[in-house]
C-alpha cells in the first residue's frame, strides 16, 4: 500500500513545522540572543578579512541578513533556521541516494532528532554554517566518489572552501579523505582529483592568511591556546583531571546525539565493523575521526561539547538504515526515539501553553538554561532611560566581557559601538578594535554595566561618579540577577589589564 504523501512532502512538512515552531521561540520575549550570537552580530558592523577566533563567515552572514530585515532577532535567527533545514534536506538527499526516500526521510528525522542539531539550527553561531558546508563537501565527495566526475569534485571544492569560512574545523575533511582513500586501495587513481579538490579548499585559507599576516598570526595563538599548547598551559599531567575531562566530554557527546537514539546508533556502528562495507565505513569514519581526535585532547585540555558534532549527518543516514533491516520492534525503538527527542526540544522551546513550564522546579530550571539569553533588552531599555533622564551628551557604553558589551550594542536603539574593558580576561576581538583609550580627558560621560563588578576599579579612573544602581531583571516573573550601571564623568585614566593568554 502506497503512503498518502510521499516522503519528500512528509520532510517538508516536518521540517517546515520545525521551523515554525523556532521561529515562535525566537518572538518569545522573555528570550534575548545568546551572547555569542550577539558578539557575532558585532562583528558584521565592523567587517574585515577574518577576525580574532573565527574567519568571517558568520559576521557576513549577519550582515546579509539584518541589512535585509533590519537589527533584530528574527533576522539573527533566521539564518540559523535556514542552514538547519539545509543541512536536513542535503541528509535526506545523500540517504535516498543510497536508500531510497524512505531511509533519506528516517534519515533526516534522526538528525533533527539530535540535540546537536537543534543548538546549530537554533543559535546563529559558527556551526550553524559549518555544518552546512561540512554535510554537503561530504555528501558530493561521496557523489564524485561514486560517479567519478570530476564536477562533483568541483562542487565539493567549492562548499568545502566556503565551509573554511566558517570555521578552520573544515580543514578536517583532508584527513578524512585521505585516509578514505588510502583504504580504499585507490589512492593513485584518485591523486589528480585530490589535488584539485584541495586547491579549491585552499582557496577558502586566503582570507585567514591575509588577515593573520597584518595582525601578528593571532588566530594561530588561540588555537594553539585551546589546544594546550599556548603560553602558561603546562601543568603536572594528572590521570584522574584528565579521566574526568574525558568523561565530561564523553556524557557530552552522548546527549548531543540522544540517549534515546543511542541503541539505533550502537546498532548501526556494530554492523559497520562486522560486515565491512566501504559505504558504510565513508560514512562513519568523519564521526569517528573526530570523536577520538577531540576526545584524546579533552585527555590534556577541555574539549567542548560541541567541537565534534558537525561530522555527525553520516550517523543519522546509518541509524537509519540500520533500523530498516531490523524487526518492528527496532522501528518502534526509532518511532518513538524520534518523537520524544524532537518533543523534549519543543517543550522548551515554545511558550508554556499548558502551564507544564509553571510547576516550579521546572520553572527554575528554564530559568537556569536559559539565563545566558535573558535580560539584556530590559537592561538596555533601562540604559537608554537613564541617558534621557539625566540628560547625557557624549556617552560611551562599557563592560567588563564582550558578552554584555555585544549584548547592549544589539539591544540599544540606535545600535552604538559599545567597549570592553579588560579586568582580568583573555585576549578577544575587542583588543584588535579601537578601545576606550579614545575617551581619556575628552570629557566624555562612560555608563558602566556589569552583571559581576561593582565598578571598573583601578582599570579605569573617572573624575566623578554621577549616579549608580542595581537594576533587577526578571524570567517570566521571577528574579533572575542584578545588574551594576554606573554613570561616570571623564575619563582620566586606562589602565586595562593586559593579557598574556590567547
Amino acid at each position: 500500500m502506497k503512503p498518502k504523501i510521499s516522503y519528500s512532502a512528509a520532510f517538508w512538512i516536518a521540517s517546515l513545522a520545525i521551523a515554525l515552531a523556532k521561529i515562535i521561540f525566537l518572538l518569545r520575549p522573555e528570550i534575548d540572543l545568546f551572547t555569542e550570537e550577539a558578539q557575532y552580530w558585532l562583528w558584521s558592523k565592523n567587517l574585515a578579512w577574518h577576525y580574532y577566533s573565527k574567519p568571517p563567515l558568520v559576521a557576513y552572514l549577519n550582515f546579509l541578513s539584518t541589512s535585509v530585515f533590519g537589527i533584530n532577532e528574527f533576522a539573527v535567527r533566521l539564518i540559523p533556521i535556514i542552514f538547519g533545514m539545509g543541512t536536513s534536506w542535503i541528509t535526506f538527499r545523500f540517504g535516498s541516494y543510497l536508500h531510497g526516500e524512505k531511509i533519506g526521510f528516517w534519515s533526516a528525522m534522526i538528525l533533527q532528532a539530535m540535540p546537536f542539531w537543534w543548538m546549530i539550527s537554533t543559535f546563529h553561531t559558527t556551526d550553524t554554517a559549518l555544518t552546512f558546508f561540512w554535510t554537503a563537501t561530504f555528501y558530493l565527495l561521496f557523489k564524485a566518489l561514486k560517479e567519478n566526475k570530476k564536477r562533483f569534485w568541483v562542487f565539493a571544492g567549492i562548499t568545502a572552501a566556503i565551509g573554511l569560512m566558517a570555521k578552520a574545523a573544515m580543514l578536517l575533511v583532508l584527513p578524512f579523505l585521505i585516509l578514505y582513500l588510502i583504504q580504499e586501495g585507490k589512492f593513485g587513481r584518485r591523486l589528480k582529483n585530490l589535488i584539485l579538490f584541495t586547491l579549491l579548499l585552499s582557496l577558502g585559507f586566503i582570507p585567514i592568511l591575509v588577515w593573520n599576516f597584518q595582525n601578528d598570526f593571532i588566530t594561530f595563538k588561540h588555537l594553539a591556546n585551546l589546544a594546550g599548547a599556548g603560553e602558561g598551559q603546562s601543568s603536572a599531567f594528572s590521570i584522574g583531571k584528565s579521566l574526568e575531562s574525558f568523561g565530561g566530554y564523553l556524557e557530552g557527546q552522548l546527549a548531543m546525539v540522544s540517549v534515546f537514539l543511542l541503541p539505533l546508533i550502537f546498532g548501526a556502528i556494530k554492523q559497520v565493523f562486522k560486515f565491512r562495507s566501504q559505504e558504510k565505513f565513508y560514512l562513519i569514519l568523519p564521526a569517528l575521526l573526530t570523536f577520538f581526535g577531540f576526545g584524546f585532547l579533552s585527555l590534556f585540555k577541555e574539549a567542548l561539547v560541541n567541537w565534534p558534532v558537525f561530522t555527525y549527518a553520516g550517523l543519522a543516514i546509518l541509524s537509519s538504515a540500520w533500523v530498516a533491516e531490523q524487526t518492528d520492534f527496532w522501528r518502534k525503538m526509532r518511532n518513538y526515539g524520534v518523537a520524544i527527542s524532537l518533543g523534549l526540544p519543543l517543550l522548551i522551546l515554545l511558550p508554556d501553553i499548558t502551564f507544564f513550564k509553571s510547576i516550579p522546579p521546572i520553572k527554575k530550571g528554564e530559568k537556569q538554561l536559559f539565563k545566558r539569553m535573558s535580560g539584556y533588552d530590559p537592561l538596555a531599555e533601562r540604559v537608554e532611560f537613564l541617558q534621557d533622564s539625566l540628560q547625557l551628551d557624549e556617552v560611551f557604553i562599557f563592560s567588563e566581557t564582550y558578552h554584555m558589551a555585544s549584548e547592549l550594542s544589539f539591544y540599544l536603539e540606535a545600535h552604538p559601538q559599545t567597549y570592553m574593558l579588560n579586568m582580568g580576561a583573555r585576549k578577544n576581538q575587542f583588543d584588535l578594535w579601537p578601545g576606550m583609550e579614545q575617551f581619556v580627558g575628552k570629557d566624555n560621560t562612560g555608563i558602566f554595566v556589569s552583571w559581576n563588578y561593582d565598578s571598573p576599579g583601578e582599570f579605569a579612573e573617572f573624575d566623578s561618579l554621577l549616579y549608580e544602581e542595581k537594576f533587577q531583571v526578571y524570567f517570566r516573573g521571577d528574579s533572575l540577577r542584578a545588574a551594576k550601571i554606573q554613570v561616570w564623568k571623564n575619563l582620566k585614566e586606562f589602565n586595562p589589564y593586559q593579557p598574556e593568554t590567547y
